[in-house]
């Protein structure tokens, strides 16, 4: 058994405040707080974009990147760790090369297989040049997928390797970082490795597929996506190796950051509330129906904070537009994506001007102003690996409206109105018919003002902080480290 907390290194392409696209900037910014406060010795590494400007810099290294070697810079930051017994600090390493990162944006480029590749040798190079070698290094998604098996390979030149674990986390299995074959070169790993049970994905090196058959431990966010992606339906051509590595698959839901996201001190509301005093919401409500031009009601007000992109149901959600608005209700929606998308909800909003507010793009504030005025909040993924919107949206006491699919089921149970239990209301069949008749039975319940306020301070009390999260990959770290023989496999 170790004798003190974990040294864990966590690898990310972004991680909040520093750099967000989605999802698992949350997870990687978040994590590591609650690791450290259990008394973990836990770091952060992720490239250094342009747009990131707060850091020191603390030295250099050079990088062989195939036949050609460049340098490295590592520049530092912190990230916050608050409790009630004060402040700890996550250290934050920035991986620094003007010539791959310094750049508009984070991805999308035609060289990503040399900037990741870069990244991923880079980031054993750091832990070298700063005398640390973790227990666990827990990476995230394709962006670090080649990490444990460049450990498997390093651990040949510098021995101090070979006792680390590595944990894997699939964020969401339809972004895979396929290249072709040459992308083995950029990584300096020998072509051995390229074949049907290695990093080979239907003729192109994958590092999702890498990280997925020589991690230790892997993980999804959420149990019912890890059982999802092991079929055709969800598995993206990886099922078959998933199934395979079945035993060593785990999912754990994400959490959330009960400090900022937290209804009764959020600055960005317009006024703050708790499970006590929820008549806070109207006035939130009221306000977000001003600042957005909306008529003043105390009809139900349907909020979506989303990406506009095909996985988020958007197809039912157009196909449903006009009978949701026909039930006497507003809707909002805060988002950017497909040109398709927004188009279309910019026109739904013109025929129903007194009904629908659309602002196409993305503010954190006025995000949090939806969450907090907002009664309902939808998501109708056609799959949600597992969801952070549901999550804050409980919080804020707006009840979700969702699919069952991925980790929205296994965060929101359906609502029972017999027993009064539940935390939202579900349906099972992808279509408008079943998004419809989980709007109507929340507009329903609405209606019964005293079943409806014991209903949304009952939600509110949910427990979906990252302490119950942490603890888990606490768990899942200690199973990694057991197959290496570093302490004995835990209960």
């Amino acid at each position: 058994m170790l004798d003190t907390g974990m040294k864990i290194l966590i690898v990310s392409s972004e991680v909040a405040p520093f750099a967000k696209t989605g999802g698992l900037a949350d997870v990687a910014g978040s994590l590591p707080k609650a690791l450290i406060l259990q008394g973990n010795d836990v770091r952060v590494v992720l490239p250094r974009y342009r747009n990131i400007s707060d850091f020191t810099t603390i030295g250099d290294f050079p990088v062989q990147v195939g036949n050609r070697k460049t340098t490295c810079i590592v520049r530092t930051s912190r990230i916050e760790a608050k409790s009630d017994k004060g402040i700890r600090q996550v250290p934050v390493y920035f991986l620094d090369n003007y010539h791959y990162f310094d750049r508009e944006g984070y991805y999308a480029y035609p060289d990503e297989a040399e900037r990741f590749s870069f990244f991923n040798t880079a980031v054993l190079n750091m832990c070298e040049r700063l005398n640390f070698i973790p227990d666990v290094i827990h990476c995230n998604d394709w962006q670090s997928g080649f990490v444990p098996l460049l450990i498997r390979e390093r651990k040949n030149l510098n021995p101090a390797w070979k006792d680390a674990a590595t944990c894997y986390t699939i964020h969401n299995l339809r972004y895979q970082g396929n290249f072709p074959k040459e992308a083995l070169q950029l990584l300096n790993l020998p072509e051995r490795y390229f074949h049907s049970e290695g990093v080979e994905f239907y003729g192109q090196v994958s590092f999702m597929k890498a990280g997925i058959v020589y991690t230790d431990v892997l993980n999804t966010v959420s149990e019912t996506y890890s059982r999802e992606i092991q079929t055709p339906e969800f598995g993206e051509g990886f099922e078959g190796i998933l199934r395979k590595r079945g035993r060593d698959l785990y999912g754990i839901v994400n959490g959330i950051n009960y400090h900022e996201f937290n209804p009764r001190t959020d600055p960005r509301i317009y006024k703050t509330y708790d499970s006590s005093s929820i008549e806070g919401k109207k006035e939130n409500k009221h306000a977000l129906q001003r600042e957005l031009g909306l008529p003043i009601s105390d009809r139900p007000l349907m909020g979506i904070v989303s990406r506009l992109v095909d996985q988020k149901g958007l197809d039912i959600l157009l196909e449903s537009m006009h009978r949701i608005l026909s039930m006497d209700v507003q809707f909002v929606l805060l988002g950017t994506g497909d040109s398709y998308y927004e188009d279309s909800f910019l026109s739904v909003k013109q025929r129903y001007p007194d009904k629908m507010a659309a602002i196409i793009g993305f503010s954190g504030v006025l995000a949090q102003k939806i969450y907090a005025g907002s009664d309902l909040f939808l998501m109708p993924s056609r799959y949600e690996p597992c969801g952070l919107g549901q999550l804050i949206a409980m919080r804020y006491g707006s009840i979700p409206v969702v699919r069952r699919t991925g980790g929205l089921q296994d965060t929101v149970l359906d609502y029972d109105a017999s027993s009064g239990t539940g935390s939202g209301f579900v349906f099972w069949d992808y279509t408008s018919d079943g998004l419809i008749g989980a709007a109507s039975r929340a507009v329903n319940t609405y209606d019964n003002k005293a079943v409806w306020r014991a209903f949304v301070a009952n939600v509110m009390q949910q427990d979906f902080s990252w302490n119950r999260s942490a603890a888990l990959y606490t768990e899942l770290y200690m199973e990694a480290l057991a197959r290496k023989g570093r302490i004995e496999r835990p209960a």
